[in-house]
Protein backbone atom coordinates (compact mmCIF):
# COMPACT_ATOMS: atom_id res chain seq x y z
CA UNK A 1 0.00 0.00 0.00
CA UNK A 2 2.87 2.33 0.84
CA UNK A 3 4.29 2.04 -2.80
CA UNK A 4 0.80 2.85 -4.12
CA UNK A 5 0.31 5.94 -2.10
CA UNK A 6 4.12 6.86 -3.19
CA UNK A 7 2.98 6.16 -6.82
CA UNK A 8 -0.51 8.54 -6.48
CA UNK A 9 1.43 11.12 -4.95
CA UNK A 10 3.76 10.94 -7.79
CA UNK A 11 1.05 11.49 -9.95
CA UNK A 12 -0.30 14.21 -8.01
CA UNK A 13 2.71 16.28 -8.33
CA UNK A 14 3.25 15.80 -11.99
CA UNK A 15 -0.14 16.93 -12.80
CA UNK A 16 -0.30 19.81 -10.46
CA UNK A 17 3.11 21.22 -12.10
CA UNK A 18 2.84 20.10 -15.45
CA UNK A 19 5.39 18.54 -15.76
CA UNK A 20 8.35 16.18 -14.47
CA UNK A 21 11.23 18.62 -14.04
CA UNK A 22 9.14 21.00 -12.47
CA UNK A 23 7.24 18.58 -10.36
CA UNK A 24 11.07 17.08 -9.37
CA UNK A 25 11.74 20.66 -8.12
CA UNK A 26 8.94 20.89 -5.78
CA UNK A 27 8.67 17.39 -4.43
CA UNK A 28 12.52 16.86 -3.90
CA UNK A 29 12.50 13.44 -6.42
CA UNK A 30 14.50 13.24 -8.71
CA UNK A 31 12.35 13.16 -12.65
CA UNK A 32 13.03 10.04 -13.54
CA UNK A 33 11.63 8.41 -10.29
CA UNK A 34 8.92 10.20 -10.72
CA UNK A 35 8.35 9.39 -14.43
CA UNK A 36 8.61 5.53 -13.29
CA UNK A 37 5.77 5.74 -10.92
CA UNK A 38 3.57 7.34 -13.12
CA UNK A 39 4.09 4.59 -15.43
CA UNK A 40 3.77 2.21 -12.74
CA UNK A 41 0.32 3.58 -11.83
CA UNK A 42 -0.67 3.77 -15.23
CA UNK A 43 0.00 -0.32 -15.82
CA UNK A 44 -1.52 -0.92 -12.36
CA UNK A 45 -4.72 0.80 -13.34
CA UNK A 46 -5.01 0.07 -17.05
CA UNK A 47 -5.34 3.53 -18.28
CA UNK A 48 -3.12 6.29 -19.35
CA UNK A 49 -3.46 9.24 -17.18
CA UNK A 50 -1.41 11.65 -18.60
CA UNK A 51 -0.97 13.19 -21.97
CA UNK A 52 2.78 13.36 -22.68
CA UNK A 53 4.20 15.51 -25.65
CA UNK A 54 7.88 16.92 -26.09
CA UNK A 55 7.01 20.12 -24.93
CA UNK A 56 3.94 20.07 -22.09
CA UNK A 57 2.32 17.26 -19.95
CA UNK A 58 -1.69 17.70 -19.65
CA UNK A 59 -4.03 15.07 -17.76
CA UNK A 60 -6.47 12.72 -19.53
CA UNK A 61 -10.01 12.45 -19.13
CA UNK A 62 -9.64 9.89 -16.64
CA UNK A 63 -5.94 11.71 -15.03
CA UNK A 64 -8.37 14.59 -14.41
CA UNK A 65 -10.80 12.89 -12.58
CA UNK A 66 -8.48 11.20 -10.63
CA UNK A 67 -6.99 13.88 -9.85
CA UNK A 68 -10.25 15.88 -8.67
CA UNK A 69 -10.26 12.99 -6.14
CA UNK A 70 -7.03 12.55 -4.82
CA UNK A 71 -5.95 16.03 -4.10
CA UNK A 72 -8.02 16.51 -1.06
CA UNK A 73 -7.81 12.85 0.03
CA UNK A 74 -3.66 12.99 -0.18
CA UNK A 75 -4.49 16.46 1.82
CA UNK A 76 -6.51 14.38 4.63
CA UNK A 77 -3.48 11.58 4.81
CA UNK A 78 -0.78 14.21 4.91
CA UNK A 79 -3.07 16.26 7.80
CA UNK A 80 -3.23 12.62 10.07
CA UNK A 81 0.15 11.72 9.84
CA UNK A 82 1.22 15.38 10.30
CA UNK A 83 -1.71 15.18 13.71
CA UNK A 84 1.22 12.47 15.29
CA UNK A 85 2.99 16.00 15.22
CA UNK A 86 1.28 16.81 18.40
CA UNK A 87 2.62 14.08 20.56
CA UNK A 88 6.40 15.20 19.58
CA UNK A 89 8.11 17.73 22.06
CA UNK A 90 8.49 19.61 19.24
CA UNK A 91 6.90 20.64 15.73
CA UNK A 92 8.62 18.86 12.64
CA UNK A 93 7.88 18.61 8.65
CA UNK A 94 7.92 20.98 5.89
CA UNK A 95 6.41 23.87 5.67
CA UNK A 96 5.72 25.21 1.75
CA UNK A 97 5.14 29.31 1.30
CA UNK A 98 4.21 30.84 -1.57
CA UNK A 99 5.60 34.40 -1.78
CA UNK A 100 6.12 37.82 -3.70
CA UNK A 101 9.66 38.52 -4.76
CA UNK A 102 9.34 41.85 -2.54
CA UNK A 103 8.47 39.57 0.68
CA UNK A 104 11.07 37.38 -0.08
CA UNK A 105 13.87 40.55 -0.28
CA UNK A 106 12.50 42.54 2.27
CA UNK A 107 9.59 40.46 5.03
CA UNK A 108 10.96 37.20 5.08
CA UNK A 109 14.70 37.78 5.97
CA UNK A 110 14.20 39.18 9.53
CA UNK A 111 11.57 36.16 9.96
CA UNK A 112 13.09 32.77 8.31
CA UNK A 113 16.38 32.57 10.20
CA UNK A 114 15.27 32.78 14.27
CA UNK A 115 11.69 30.99 13.37
CA UNK A 116 14.16 28.01 12.04
CA UNK A 117 16.64 28.44 15.00
CA UNK A 118 13.37 28.17 17.37
CA UNK A 119 12.04 25.16 15.44
CA UNK A 120 15.50 22.90 13.87
CA UNK A 121 13.13 19.83 13.07
CA UNK A 122 10.80 22.22 10.38
CA UNK A 123 12.21 22.24 6.88
CA UNK A 124 10.89 25.85 5.32
CA UNK A 125 10.24 25.37 1.40
CA UNK A 126 10.09 28.92 -0.17
CA UNK A 127 8.38 29.17 -3.69
CA UNK A 128 8.71 32.98 -5.11
CA UNK A 129 5.82 34.09 -7.58
CA UNK A 130 4.67 37.67 -7.86
CA UNK A 131 0.95 36.76 -9.58
CA UNK A 132 -2.47 35.43 -8.35
CA UNK A 133 -1.55 31.94 -7.21
CA UNK A 134 -4.27 29.16 -5.40
CA UNK A 135 -1.64 27.58 -2.90
CA UNK A 136 -3.75 24.59 -2.77
CA UNK A 137 -3.22 23.62 -6.44
CA UNK A 138 0.18 24.90 -6.21
CA UNK A 139 0.91 22.04 -2.99
CA UNK A 140 1.55 24.86 -0.46
CA UNK A 141 0.64 25.18 3.08
CA UNK A 142 0.37 28.82 3.04
CA UNK A 143 0.77 32.51 0.89
CA UNK A 144 1.96 35.83 1.72
CA UNK A 145 0.30 38.85 -0.43
CA UNK A 146 -0.81 42.15 0.00
CA UNK A 147 -4.37 42.69 0.97
CA UNK A 148 -5.36 43.45 -2.51
CA UNK A 149 -4.21 39.89 -3.51
CA UNK A 150 -5.33 37.43 -1.14
CA UNK A 151 -7.66 35.09 -1.98
CA UNK A 152 -11.12 34.57 -0.42
CA UNK A 153 -12.26 32.64 2.44
CA UNK A 154 -8.65 32.57 3.77
CA UNK A 155 -7.26 33.02 7.12
CA UNK A 156 -5.29 36.48 7.07
CA UNK A 157 -2.42 37.40 9.71
CA UNK A 158 -0.77 39.99 9.43
CA UNK A 159 3.49 39.57 8.59
CA UNK A 160 6.25 41.85 8.40
CA UNK A 161 5.56 45.87 8.66
CA UNK A 162 2.23 47.00 8.91
CA UNK A 163 2.94 49.82 6.96
CA UNK A 164 5.36 50.21 3.83
CA UNK A 165 6.25 52.71 1.37
CA UNK A 166 6.76 53.17 -2.28
CA UNK A 167 10.14 54.97 -2.97
CA UNK A 168 11.11 57.28 -6.25
CA UNK A 169 14.71 57.81 -6.61
CA UNK A 170 17.93 58.59 -9.08
CA UNK A 171 21.37 59.07 -8.90
CA UNK A 172 23.07 61.96 -8.06
CA UNK A 173 24.73 62.32 -11.36
CA UNK A 174 21.16 61.62 -13.33
CA UNK A 175 19.49 64.26 -11.10
CA UNK A 176 22.54 66.73 -11.80
CA UNK A 177 22.17 66.39 -15.27
CA UNK A 178 18.52 66.33 -16.05
CA UNK A 179 17.35 68.01 -12.95
CA UNK A 180 14.61 67.16 -10.54
CA UNK A 181 11.19 66.72 -10.58
CA UNK A 182 9.13 68.63 -8.51
CA UNK A 183 5.51 66.88 -9.26
CA UNK A 184 4.81 63.58 -10.31
CA UNK A 185 3.31 64.49 -13.67
CA UNK A 186 7.41 65.68 -14.11
CA UNK A 187 8.48 62.28 -14.05
CA UNK A 188 6.97 62.25 -17.92
CA UNK A 189 9.42 64.23 -19.15
CA UNK A 190 12.16 61.83 -17.47
CA UNK A 191 13.89 58.56 -18.02
CA UNK A 192 11.86 55.93 -15.75
CA UNK A 193 12.04 52.04 -15.32
CA UNK A 194 8.95 50.22 -15.66
CA UNK A 195 7.88 46.83 -14.31
CA UNK A 196 5.67 44.71 -16.05
CA UNK A 197 3.93 41.59 -14.68
CA UNK A 198 4.19 38.16 -15.98
CA UNK A 199 0.56 38.38 -17.45
CA UNK A 200 1.70 41.78 -19.15
CA UNK A 201 0.44 44.21 -17.04
CA UNK A 202 2.65 47.20 -16.60
CA UNK A 203 1.40 48.71 -13.07
CA UNK A 204 1.36 53.12 -12.84
CA UNK A 205 2.90 54.91 -10.58
CA UNK A 206 1.04 55.98 -7.87
CA UNK A 207 1.54 58.72 -5.92
CA UNK A 208 -0.74 60.84 -2.25
CA UNK A 209 -0.21 63.93 -1.32
CA UNK A 210 -2.63 66.38 1.38
CA UNK A 211 -5.46 63.76 0.09
CA UNK A 212 -4.43 64.44 -3.71
CA UNK A 213 -3.90 61.14 -5.85
CA UNK A 214 -1.80 61.21 -9.06
CA UNK A 215 -0.90 58.13 -10.95
CA UNK A 216 1.49 58.82 -13.72
CA UNK A 217 2.08 56.19 -16.34
CA UNK A 218 6.29 57.48 -17.67
CA UNK A 219 8.31 55.59 -20.50
CA UNK A 220 12.31 54.89 -20.18
CA UNK A 221 14.73 52.55 -21.54
CA UNK A 222 14.24 49.58 -19.40
CA UNK A 223 11.52 47.08 -18.49
CA UNK A 224 11.53 44.36 -16.36
CA UNK A 225 9.50 41.29 -14.74
CA UNK A 226 8.06 42.74 -11.61
CA UNK A 227 10.40 40.95 -8.72
CA UNK A 228 12.36 39.07 -10.97
CA UNK A 229 14.75 41.91 -11.91
CA UNK A 230 14.55 44.67 -10.05
CA UNK A 231 18.12 44.30 -8.80
CA UNK A 232 19.00 44.49 -12.69
CA UNK A 233 16.74 48.15 -12.33
CA UNK A 234 18.30 49.63 -9.40
CA UNK A 235 22.21 49.21 -10.83
CA UNK A 236 20.92 50.91 -13.80
CA UNK A 237 19.31 53.80 -11.47
CA UNK A 238 22.73 53.84 -9.44
CA UNK A 239 24.83 53.94 -13.05
CA UNK A 240 22.70 57.47 -13.47
CA UNK A 241 20.46 55.95 -16.03
CA UNK A 242 17.04 56.60 -14.99
CA UNK A 243 14.35 57.14 -12.27
CA UNK A 244 13.16 54.36 -10.24
CA UNK A 245 10.00 53.54 -8.61
CA UNK A 246 9.88 50.62 -5.76
CA UNK A 247 9.66 49.56 -2.38
CA UNK A 248 11.54 51.70 0.02
CA UNK A 249 13.16 48.81 1.91
CA UNK A 250 14.46 47.64 -1.13
CA UNK A 251 15.74 50.94 -2.21
CA UNK A 252 17.15 51.31 1.32
CA UNK A 253 20.74 50.48 1.44
CA UNK A 254 21.31 52.45 -2.15
CA UNK A 255 19.31 55.34 -0.14
CA UNK A 256 21.11 55.19 2.76
CA UNK A 257 24.92 55.53 1.00
CA UNK A 258 23.95 58.07 -1.56
CA UNK A 259 24.55 56.08 -4.21
CA UNK A 260 20.56 57.05 -5.28
CA UNK A 261 18.89 60.41 -3.39
CA UNK A 262 15.35 60.05 -2.90
CA UNK A 263 12.94 61.89 -5.83
CA UNK A 264 9.00 63.61 -4.89
CA UNK A 265 9.12 62.54 -1.10
CA UNK A 266 6.82 64.07 -0.02
CA UNK A 267 4.49 62.18 -2.59
CA UNK A 268 5.57 59.11 -1.88
CA UNK A 269 2.26 56.69 -1.10
CA UNK A 270 2.01 54.86 2.11
CA UNK A 271 0.26 50.99 2.06
CA UNK A 272 -0.62 48.00 4.18
CA UNK A 273 2.16 45.66 4.81
CA UNK A 274 1.61 41.69 4.13
CA UNK A 275 -0.63 39.06 5.26
CA UNK A 276 0.11 35.39 5.92
CA UNK A 277 -3.02 33.45 4.14
CA UNK A 278 -4.22 29.81 4.48
CA UNK A 279 -7.25 27.99 4.40
CA UNK A 280 -9.82 28.16 6.94
CA UNK A 281 -11.87 25.02 6.29
CA UNK A 282 -8.67 22.54 6.94
CA UNK A 283 -6.34 20.90 9.70
CA UNK A 284 -3.50 23.66 9.73
CA UNK A 285 -0.41 21.31 9.80
CA UNK A 286 1.70 21.59 12.87
CA UNK A 287 4.40 23.46 11.07
CA UNK A 288 2.62 25.95 9.66
CA UNK A 289 0.80 26.40 13.05
CA UNK A 290 3.84 26.52 14.36
CA UNK A 291 4.99 29.58 11.66
CA UNK A 292 1.56 31.73 12.81
CA UNK A 293 2.31 31.40 16.45
CA UNK A 294 5.65 32.21 15.50
CA UNK A 295 4.81 35.95 13.72
CA UNK A 296 2.30 36.34 15.99
CA UNK A 297 4.27 36.41 19.03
Amino acid sequence: MASDLNDLSAFVAVARAGGFRDAARASGVSASSLSEAVRRLEAGLGVRLLNRTTRSISTTEAGARLLERLGPALGEVAAAVDGVNAYRGRPAGTLKLNVPAGVARVVLPAIVAPFLKAHPDIRLEVTVEDGFVDILAAGCDAGIRYDERLEQDMIAVPIGPRTQRFATAASPDYIALNGRPDHPRDLLNHACFRGRFASGAMPTWDFERDGEVVKVDPTGPLQVRVGAAFDLAISAAVAGLGVIHLYEDWLRPQLDDGSLIPVLEPWWETFSGPFLYYPGRRHVPEPLRAFVDFIKA
